[in-house]
């Protein structure tokens, strides 16, 4: 199998046993459950689901389930079912064939799960249990009702986990409440959800459960929205986990959050700049992916955002504080960012009003959506947005667009007041606008113009290469005339050492050792000077060089300049030191 998410989905609603209950919501729960997760968009999990079997099925389909899995696979069993505890006190799982009287033989035993999912190679379990451990049993029944507190996180502890691999365990009730099918356990009434399942898969479907808007659901984002819900919907039962895993379980997506956009990675020259170990190298790769960043092309622009991301959380401070400062460039920002449509007469077409979007294309580039039925958004040609109210309601309104992209979200607030109908008589149905809320507006930015651009002179095209180029050998002559100077320097040192009657100039004087010093200051200082240049040029006329042109030159200026200036300090450090100590020699 290629995917590394799977899910068992294990639902009991029919029993031969007729003192247990019937229960009404796990086909449903087991169906829901099983869509959202199957959806490539939200959880794309492998499904299979397991309904109404017996124990010896239910229990090798657990087994299978569980074998042959890999270190990056993630495991996620849900059992809906009745709960039940035996005169001894351990937990079981009712199947369709179980006998409240045979438990080891008919039901499936909680310390055999707790088995499989210890033993099993996959890197993280999720078990979820929407069971009802204490109205198991029906009036009447010749079963023996359990008594005694049900500790159900308690039968899952202890079997740790080989390899640091983690497991958790979420339940629907805790020991002694009833895991509720919607508002109440009657069994009159028709199939609805569950309470706990149906908050599940409502958490995922939505999109509400990510609670952070980063466009992924984790595991911990899941159980506190689904415990919310829950308690929200009935006070008299509480979810209830126990985690042994490492960091955070990414379980979903969030179809309706931040874009995603599959990125063209960085070339390798400027995927080898970012990992040089010299600063000057990533500083130049840093103002390189700041260009490609705002690149037409979304694929590019989004390869070179995450290269950036990187490195403002991983290089020293000043190089990370520049990327940080290329990424906030692009960040959504709506202008206005409140819109007020005043009055608005009724019965007078939608008024409208534009929102403009700034920044490159990766910044326009973004999903909105409006929280109110009256208020409506469209994308326009130049990557904007078009916002338009049709109110059904006399008096103020108060709406919000909510803004998502791939760099962060923003919010447009909108407000109008509705004046009311004039007193006269009727002219005629008036029909009403839809009320429905619009779904979600994917922004585009505008696609590049197919005008033709001016070239400029081929000298033009060619300045900044040709002047880094150029700073580039004068650094490495400085750095050579350097060497030379200081050799020069060391030998006549000696000369001194050996023919104490002379003094220090003479021998100077006699190796020229001032000569290539010399040339070493100016070469220098010229490199520095057309590294300026070239830099200069590239930010101004950056249009006009291609990405590999670019980028070659970022390269070799950063290189000269790494040469340059520790040669200009090093000659400058031996005249300083001549100068003042050779009176003294």
């Amino acid at each position: 199998m290629t995917s590394t998410k799977h899910a068992l989905i294990i639902a009991n609603d029919r029993y031969d046993d007729q003192g247990l209950k019937q229960l009404r919501a796990p086909a449903q729960d087991a169906a829901a459950l099983a869509e959202v997760l199957h959806d490539p968009e939200i959880g794309d999990f492998e499904v299979e689901v397991v309904r109404n079997e017996p124990s010896h099925i239910t229990s090798r389909r657990l087994l299978e389930f569980f074998n042959e899995r890999r270190r990056d696979d993630t495991l996620l069993v849900h059992f809906s079912c009745h709960g039940l505890k035996s005169e001894s006190g351990e937990l079981y799982f009712a199947a369709s064939d179980t006998d409240p009287r045979l438990l080891d033989a008919t039901a499936i035993p909680a310390h055999f799960v707790r088995r499989c999912m210890s033993r099993t190679r996959a890197g993280s379990t999720v078990l979820f249990l929407d069971c009802c451990y204490g109205g198991a049993f029906s009036r009447g029944s010749g079963a023996v009702r359990a008594t005694g507190e049900v500790n159900v996180l308690e039968s899952f502890r202890g079997d740790k986990p080989p390899g640091g691999r983690g497991r958790a365990v979420i339940t629907a009730s805790n020991s002694m409440e009833y895991a509720f099918e919607g508002s109440d356990l009657a069994e009159d009434s028709g199939p609805r959800p569950s309470v706990f399942t149906h908050a599940v898969v409502q958490g995922l479907e939505s999109g509400e459960a990510d609670r952070n808007g980063d466009g992924v659901v984790t595991l911990d984002e899941l159980y506190d929205y689904v415990y919310d819900r829950v308690r929200e919907a009935n006070a008299h039962q509480t979810p209830s986990k126990d985690v042994e895993m490492e960091g955070e379980l990414k379980l979903a997506n969030n179809r309706k959050g931040r874009l995603k956009i599959t990125k063209v990675p960085s070339p390798p020259y400027l995927r080898a700049a970012i990992a040089s170990d010299n600063p000057l190298t990533r500083q130049g790769a840093v103002h390189e992916l700041r260009a490609r960043m705002r690149d037409d092309s979304l694929p590019i622009a989004e390869g070179a955002r995450q290269d950036l991301e990187v490195i403002a959380r991983d290089d020293i401070r000043q190089i990370a504080d520049q990327a940080d400062q290329a990424l906030r460039e692009i960040r959504l920002a709506p202008s206005p960012g409140h819109l007020d449509f005043g009055r608005v007469p009724p019965g007078s077409p939608p008024p409208q009003r534009t929102v403009a979007l700034a920044g490159p294309p990766l910044a326009r580039h973004c999903v909105a959506q409006s929280t109110e039925p009256w208020l409506r958004v469209e994308p326009t040609r130049t990557g904007g947005l078009d916002v338009s109210v049709a109110p059904s309601a006399e008096g103020p309104l108060a709406g919000d667009i909510m803004l998502k992209g791939v760099t962060g979200d923003a919010v447009i607030h909108v407000t109008a007041t509705v004046e009311p109908e004039p007193a006269t008589g009727p002219t005629g149905p008036v029909e009403e606008p839809p009320t429905e809320t619009p779904g979600p507006v994917v922004v585009h930015p505008e696609p590049p113009r197919h005008k033709p651009r001016v070239p400029a002179a081929p000298r033009d095209r060619r300045r900044a290469p040709a002047l880094a180029a150029a700073a580039l050998v004068l650094a490495v002559t400085a750095v050579i005339t350097v060497v030379i100077a200081l050799q020069r320097a060391a030998t006549a040192v000696d000369r001194r050492q050996n023919e104490q009657s002379t003094e220090i100039e003479d021998h100077v004087g006699d190796l020229a050792v001032f000569t290539p010093l010399d040339v070493c200051l100016v070469t220098a200082v010229l490199a520095l000077v057309l590294t300026a240049l070239a830099r200069q040029d590239l930010g101004a006329h950056r249009d006009l060089y291609s990405p590999r042109a670019a980028g070659g030159t970022a390269t070799m200026t950063s290189i000269a300049k790494g040469l340059a200036v520790p040669a200009l300090i090093l000659a400058a450090l031996a005249a300083l030191v001549y100068l003042i100590g050779a009176p003294h020699w």
